[in-house]
């Protein structure tokens, strides 16, 4: 194997080392943070349809 193809297997796999190990610790993470922009985007759509009901009522 050449020098140039050695060089960029050993940085390729230290990349996925790297990578694999930041992807391990916020992966707990981002899944509280998913389920927090879950709920809070539930309570916005929400809040917004009470808005349009309140705001049809006021039209009749």
């Amino acid at each position: 194997m050449n020098r140039t193809t050695s060089t960029a297997l050993t940085g390729l796999a230290v990349t996925m080392a790297v990578g694999t190990a930041a992807y391990m610790m916020s992966g707990k993470n981002m899944k509280s943070q998913r389920k927090a922009l879950k709920k809070n985007a539930g309570k916005a759509i929400r809040t917004v349809g009470n808005f349009i009901d309140n705001v049809s009522y006021m039209m009749k």
